[in-house]
């Protein structure tokens, strides 16, 4: 497979809404007209009377600030202002790596709870366990944090030192702990064997999305002989995406030929194509794509190509139908302006944006007792003021977004390996290759 020069510079991912995003400078536009400039002088005129008579004085910079947000809220649900703060965070988050200790955490009765400690970081060495409850970080008690606020507080420059207070089941009293931090690298994917089936889950597409695919592609082929491997399952569900490039990269590492995405703005002489290079990683073996109401953005874009070219399989429910392009356009040291400036289509033409992937075999995934009537299903066209996609319906985008944490309870993963190993049978499975839609 022959890597190509690095298509889109950054990303971000925020939650189910992430964003496939380019990275450009700022372009020239036709002048606005004499009513325009009148109406940003009432806006200057609204500005002073604020500053200079507001009951108390303002933030000045937290009221431009509102009132940029403000236009760009008009727009669409994933046009906005980034701040100098929100534009290095998003910066970190698609790199792949930051200064850290290296713990994965949730919430739970308000104190950061401990989902378990990333091999060799400074937190596993420290001895921080799975299952342990962080009460206080640098003395500052953690109940009335948000998770976000507490894990920004854990992270830091590196080589710097901060102070855990932990609460561990069966220890008689808070434990106390000085960690330094280093660059701990996030992993993209993660994989095992499932017995004569490789399993890859792609978590987010940051810098590090491709290369850590091609690794787990060649572990799981030197662990099972290619003779006894039925094949792969991709799983992309909870994926909110993030870099446009990773996604033409892992869609490339499956295919030998043929169009992966095209973006298409106002300006039709703006449309980019993106097509595959020769080299199949898996060398041909069957495919199975999985996806739900949290495969968004870039997950989207792997998935639809995947399956517009009879590559895979795609099981599953609704993805979200996040099919919008974001431009981050740095506003010097002030931040930096995130705007929605394109669209994208699969290989045979379907905009995703308000649709989603509809999956080739629908397998729906039941939630447990305790979450019914708790999650329900979101996606893209259920946002307000979301560009209405070309081809969206009343039936909208999105589905339930819930993988259950254990694989025996995983009936969209089980009916999978069911699929690849024969057991179950379906019409659509394995794809017909020669029937490969290659746009033009």
């Amino acid at each position: 497979m022959i890597r190509r020069a690095s298509l889109v510079l950054v990303g971000a991912l925020m939650g189910a809404t992430a964003m496939s995003v380019l990275y450009a400078a700022g372009v020239p536009a036709e002048a606005a007209g004499p009513s325009t400039y009148k109406e940003l002088a009432i806006f200057g005129d609204v500005f002073e009377r604020v500053r200079a008579q507001y009951v108390t004085p303002p933030n000045e910079e937290k009221l431009v600030e509102n009132a940029i947000n403000g236009m760009l809220s008009s727009l669409d649900p994933h046009s906005s202002y980034m701040n100098a703060q929100d534009a290095a965070d998003m910066q970190t988050q698609t790199k792949g790596e930051f200064g850290g200790i290296g713990i994965e955490v949730t919430m739970e009765d308000e104190l950061v709870k401990v989902i378990t400690p990333i091999d060799d970081t400074p937190g596993a060495r420290a001895g921080i366990l799975a299952g342990d409850f962080i009460s206080e970080i640098n003395g500052e008690a953690v109940r009335g944090l948000k998770l976000e606020e507490a894990v920004d507080k854990m992270r830091g420059a590196v080589n710097t030192p901060i102070k855990l207070t932990i609460l561990r089941k069966g220890a008689d009293k808070p434990i106390e702990l000085s960690v330094t931090r280093e660059v701990i690298a996030i992993r993209a994917v993660k994989s095992r064997v499932e017995g004569d089936v490789g399993y890859l889950r792609v978590i987010s597409f940051t810098e590090k999305t491709y290369d850590d695919l091609e690794a787990a592609i060649a572990k799981i082929k030197k662990e099972v002989p290619a003779d006894k491997l039925k094949g792969f399952v991709l799983d992309l569900r909870l994926n909110p995406g993030g870099l446009l490039d990773q996604a033409i990269y892992v869609s490339d590492a499956f295919l030998e030929r043929g169009e992966v995405v095209s973006t298409r703005s106002r300006n039709q002489d703006d449309t980019r194509r993106f097509n595959a290079s020769a080299g199949d990683l898996i060398d041909g073996k069957p495919l199975i794509v999985l996806v739900n109401g949290g495969s968004a953005s870039a997950s989207e874009i792997v998935a639809g190509a995947l399956q517009d070219l009879k590559r895979a399989t795609v099981v599953g429910t609704r993805s979200f139908g996040k099919g919008s392009v974001q431009t981050i356009i740095p506003m010097g040291d002030k931040g930096a302006l995130r705007l929605t400036t394109a669209l994208y289509y699969t290989p045979s033409g379907k905009s995703i944006q308000g649709t989603g992937i509809a999956p080739d075999i629908k397998v729906e995934q039941p939630l447990p007792e305790e979450l019914q009537g708790r999650v329900k299903a979101e996606g893209e066209s259920a946002l307000k003021g979301h560009i209405q996609g070309q081809s969206e319906t009343d039936e909208g985008s999105g589905s339930v977004a819930y993988v259950p944490p254990e694989a025996k309870d995983d009936i969209q993963l089980n009916y999978a390996l069911d699929l690849l190993r024969g057991t179950k049978t379906d019409p659509s499975f394995p794809p017909n290759p020669d029937k490969a839609v290659v746009a033009k």
